[in-house]
């Protein structure tokens, strides 16, 4: 497992502190230009505070989270997305207090892209809990590129303090299994990762970039008109997970939704007579009913599971 510690804007840490229960963040650049490579899946984010007024020391860790993706996107959708979450009260609060670190000239209209740092299980410590940055230079002014190896005296202190801080804060089995990253230290002898668990935001985004940005039926790639659709509702215990998702042009979302749309366990994709029936219409649909779902992930495990599809097809499909 890595560590990076990133260069954390005070109002967004004090606003997100104060929000009970947030389960993920969007850690957001101002500009679309920059990616984020530093970590990969699973690796430790952790919110590097200028100083804390209690001890007036300078560079300390104050929280952190899960790193779970690296996104592009227009202001709109990441507000959509992450709602509160970005760590504004709200979307013209948002873009007001990024529109200063741009620095450039801005329409007051344009749906500016930036970058987003998606973390799940996101935690903030208690002051008393805060502690230095190890190895902190002045020069640093986004974040320390490389990191920190588990395995370095730096990394393990910072581990050390993480654990302290999450088990006097009650937090330890809640948001990391810090556990059973030891285990698997001591057992292998190898640095572990932490499974992140998604939220709804980052379920969107997941999906989103998972499919390309383009819908699975359509292929349509005009992004304010796609959303990320679970195939078993979170409502009735399906997953946050990208192969319970289906990224769909709006108006197949809801058909799907609905029942009036499925994709078969052989990706397949089928229309119900009862869209016709109902509505005497469907004719923009039925042109796909038959054909074979050939837009989907490129990782394996992120496919659609055939076993969430056929819990669609058995329990929504209107057939």
């Amino acid at each position: 497992m890595r560590i990076y510690a990133g260069i954390t804007d005070q109002n967004w840490f004090d606003f997100l502190r104060g929000i009970r229960g947030i389960d993920e963040v969007n850690f957001w650049q101002p500009s679309s230009s920059a990616s984020f490579r530093a970590i990969g899946k699973g690796d430790l984010f952790l919110f590097k505070l200028h100083r804390s007024q209690r001890t007036r020391q300078r560079d300390v860790i104050a929280g952190g989270g899960v790193f779970s993706s690296f996104s592009t996107l227009p202001i709109s959708l990441a507000w959509e997305a992450f709602d509160i979450r970005n760590g504004a009260s709200s979307f013209s609060d948002m873009r007001r207090r990024l529109l200063p670190y741009r620095r450039i000239e801005n329409d007051p209209h344009e749906d500016f892209k930036i970058g987003c740092i998606i973390l799940t299980q996101p935690f903030f410590f208690e002051e008393s809990m805060w502690f230095p940055a190890p190895e902190w230079k002045a020069s640093i002014v986004r974040g320390k590129a490389k990191g920190y190896e588990l395995g370095t005296d730096a990394g393990r202190f910072i581990w050390k303090n993480v654990q302290e801080g999450l088990a006097g804060q009650g937090l330890s089995d809640l948001y990391l299994d810090t556990r059973r990253v030891e285990e698997e230290r001591a057992r292998y002898g190898k640095e572990s990762v932490i499974r992140p668990r998604l939220g709804q935001g980052a379920f969107q985004v997941a999906v989103t970039d998972a499919y390309a940005r383009s819908c699975a039926i359509t292929e349509e790639h005009s992004l304010p008109a796609l959303e990320a659709a679970h195939i078993k509702p979170y409502g009735e215990e399906g997953p946050h997970e990208v192969s319970n998702g289906l990224l769909l042009r709006s108006d197949f979302h809801r058909l799907f939704d609905r029942g009036y749309i499925t994709v078969t366990p052989e990706f397949r994709i089928e229309i119900s007579r009862r869209l016709k029936e109902e509505f005497a219409n469907g004719r923009s649909y039925y042109p796909f009913h038959g054909r074979r779902l050939n837009h989907y992930p490129q990782t394996e495990e992120d496919r659609p599971s055939r076993q969430m599809l056929l819990w669609h097809n058995e329990n929504r499909f209107l057939g």
